[in-house]
């Protein structure tokens, strides 16, 4: 799950700077609204605690293991060995800790020979989302645009509308879920994060409504970035710490539940910054202690094909679970079901 082309861009750091204190102002005013629609935003003030999570999009990614890896836009679903492992280790690394991870599975992923690895994962308790069959972009304005696989081989949507496409990718994804490995899907998270979500796309939220879905997962705030291998500046840490605040649950309109992703992910650190790995730990060591002393919620985003290129060690989940654990009771790990729930309406 990377930014789609609809979503708004990341800066860089020389725009940063000649906006900063008008940028990180604005994130301080957030509010989500559009056409005369508002969201009702999920106050933190009452939370006993604050509510951290880790979610895993299994997939394959682009630039990863190798820089020249382009192939993978084509084969989303098609995960390799390492992939897969790492995912599995990651979750018992996690449930060992007290914890779960969340889990959003390309469907496509289901067609290949061996899924015990996937099943594992359930049986483990972890939950697993639906995360599209193609990894398609829901913003998209015409079916080309959907996916990079559809580019090559057109006649796969021939005949068809983008939002009949798209709802058949999620429908099948739900399908293949339940007949390949026996479960129900946890939830849905879309392709590529869009500043806003779904808002002003009521068609959409309605689509997922009826498809069975109470809460998505769509929304990734702007933050500052920097250039290629640049460390990161106080300017950037900071910015991502105030998407924190964009980044708080909340019901659209339709009142479909909105968990958005919490800044930084590991594509946005690592194929677009190139980071380093600690300067990937302090970004997220900054905004999980952000969360916790505002009793917030954050929705860590990575993928194992990413991650267990760059931190093979575990270092970003071990620091997630280790500051959770010195907060003592005013956090938790959690799973997005659990975050759902506190966020329904009364």
């Amino acid at each position: 799950m990377v930014p789609s082309n609809g979503s708004s861009p990341v800066f860089t750091r020389r725009l940063w700077n000649q906006s900063a204190a008008a940028f990180l102002a604005g994130l301080s005013g957030l509010s989500f609204s559009g056409r005369g629609l508002s969201q009702q935003a999920a106050s933190t003030s009452g939370n006993p605690k604050a509510r951290i999570a880790i979610t895993l999009d299994l997939e394959m990614s682009r630039n990863f293991p190798k820089r020249e890896d382009l192939h993978w836009d084509f084969e989303k679903g098609n995960l390799n060995d390492a992939t897969k492992k790492y995912a599995v280790d990651a979750g018992q690394r996690v449930k060992a800790r007290g914890g779960r991870i969340h889990y959003f599975c390309v469907g496509r992923v289901l067609e290949q020979q061996d899924v015990t690895w996937l099943q594992q994962i359930a049986d483990d308790g972890h939950p697993i989302g639906n995360h599209t069959y193609d990894h398609v972009n829901l913003l998209a304005q015409k079916p080309a645009d959907l996916q990079f696989r559809f580019q090559r081989s057109p006649w796969l949507i021939e005949g068809r509308t983008t939002a009949e496409i798209i709802q058949e990718n999620i429908r099948i994804t739900t399908l293949a879920l339940k007949q390949r490995i026996g479960i129900d899907n946890r939830g849905f998270r879309t392709p590529g994060g869009f500043n806003t979500g779904l808002n002003d796309r009521e068609d959409l939220q309605q689509m997922l409504l009826d498809l069975g879905f109470k809460w998505i997962s769509s929304v990734y705030p702007a933050h500052a970035n920097t250039g290629p291998q640049e460390q990161p500046s106080e300017v950037v840490y900071s910015s991502i710490v105030a998407a924190q605040t964009k980044s708080q649950p909340f019901v659209y309109p339709t009142g479909l539940i909105e968990i958005p992703m919490s800044p930084i992910s590991d594509i946005g650190a690592f194929r677009t910054g190139q980071w380093k790995l600690d300067w990937f730990l302090e970004a997220v060591r900054r905004a999980v202690v952000w969360t916790i002393e505002n009793k917030a919620v954050f929705d860590f985003l990575a993928h194992p094909s990413c991650l267990g290129v760059v931190d093979p060690e575990f270092k970003t989940m071990d620091l997630i679970c280790d500051l959770v654990k010195a907060a003592g009771e005013s956090a938790e790990i959690v799973d997005l079901d659990q975050i759902a729930w506190a966020t329904t309406p009364a």
